[in-house]
């Protein structure tokens, strides 16, 4: 672990300048070099280490994160950059449910009937009716940021068209599954930006395989940042 080694050669194995090697040591990324009399960097391989890990934790988790677990690493907290790492990997398992939750639904739907007239803008209490549940658990679902019906301008009352009834039939059978307001939120929203069911599901394959590669760079971004913990003197 004493090959002494230049900025350059640390920057060369990943394509970076030299003068990021000297920003990330600056950030606390990296432990600080030591200097030669006339004032120059030495690096070693446990800097190697340090960089191979934080670039590997930034594609993992994100720059904010990575920084913070190297910056615990190096202040002796191996706890706070454990808990950091964990906090990643329990993101990742509720973005999985999520997607989970959000396949199975839109599988339902799209077995299922029709929702209904699709030109008709419905009232509160039509849509009430429809889905089977009361005038007021369809303003409790506005209230959750769920429904965002338009309202009529002579009347002002709420009116429901297609896309709200079809967030409204999603956000029922999420219910009956026991699922609370706060995720059903997410899940429709997923539903509204992509357009609709069948956008969703060509979304949904893109999404899925954004996660796949996200954990896997969790893994590797982990074995890196153990080689360099192990490395540390």
């Amino acid at each position: 672990m004493n090959t002494r080694l230049r900025p350059a050669d640390l920057a060369r194995e990943h394509g970076l300048s030299t003068q990021a090697v000297r920003n990330y040591e600056r950030d606390g990324f990296l432990p600080p070099a030591a200097r030669t009399p006339s004032g120059y960097r030495v690096y070693t391989e446990v800097h190697a280490a340090a960089l191979r890990a934080f670039l590997a934790l930034v594609a993992a988790y994100g720059h904010a994160t990575a920084g913070g677990i190297m910056h615990a690493v190096h202040a002796g907290d191996a706890e706070r950059a454990l808990t950091l790492v964990d906090r990643g990997h329990a993101q990742l398992a509720r973005d999985r449910e999520t997607l989970n939750t959000v396949r199975n639904a839109i599988g339902h739907l799209t077995a299922g009937p029709a929702p209904g007239p699709a030109t008709t803008a419905w009232s509160v209490g039509e849509l009430a009716h429809h889905l089977g549940v009361t005038a007021a658990t369809v303003r409790a679902w506005e209230r959750a940021g769920i429904l965002v019906p338009a309202r009529d301008r002579a009347t002002g009352y709420r009116i429901f068209d297609a896309a709200d009834v079809r967030d409204a039939e999603l956000t029922h059978l999420l219910r009956r599954g026991g699922h609370p307001l706060a995720r059903i939120a997410t899940v429709v929203d997923q539903v509204r930006t992509a357009g609709g069911t069948e956008s969703l599901t060509q979304a949904l394959e893109t999404w899925r395989g954004r996660l796949t590669a996200r954990g896997l760079a969790m893994l590797d971004a982990a074995a890196l940042l153990g080689t360099y913990l192990r490395s540390r003197p």
